[in-house]
């Protein structure tokens, strides 16, 4: 999974970190505020790549992305 993705709650200014594929898997299942397009590919890459399907990064970038369209803020550590 690489370096810890932070979401940042847009409205709120809440952040969580996000440290492991599971946890991601984990928030796009249970804890997602909107069910779209985006959220179903991330979930779906996400799958793939424990299945060593599709590259993690792949993954990583798809996750990145539902969390933009779900209105997070994602922001990498450094």
């Amino acid at each position: 999974w690489g370096k810890p993705l932070e979401l940042v709650v847009a409205e709120s200014g809440d952040v969580y970190e996000i440290s492991t594929i599971e946890q991601a898997k984990y928030w796009l299942r249970k804890r997602w505020p909107v069910l779209d397009h985006a959220r179903e590919h991330a979930l779906a890459s996400i799958e793939g790549a424990m299945e060593c399907m599709l590259p993690v990064q792949a993954a990583r970038h798809a996750f990145a992305t539902a969390a933009h369209s779900a209105g997070f803020k994602a922001v990498e550590q450094n």
